[in-house]
């Protein structure tokens, strides 16, 4: 997912998207603990999506939506 992909969402799209995101990553640590993930790479992309969220939301919160 891109930056400007989450830009172009709403506050409460990001949060259901970062809701989503967080039990995907509970849900690959937990493959990852029983021997069972396929795609070791994918927590990696999960993570990063998650930090780009965080970030729009908060640079959202510091210069409103226009900036």
């Amino acid at each position: 997912m891109k930056a400007s992909e989450i830009r172009a969402m709403t506050i409460e799209a990001m949060d259901a998207e970062l809701l989503k995101l967080k039990e995907e990553l509970f849900n690959l640590r937990f493959q990852q603990a029983i021997n069972q993930l396929d795609n070791p790479m994918r927590i990696s992309a999960v993570k990063k999506d998650i930090a780009r969220i965080l970030t729009v939301k908060r640079d959202i919160e510091l210069h409103g939506k226009d900036a």
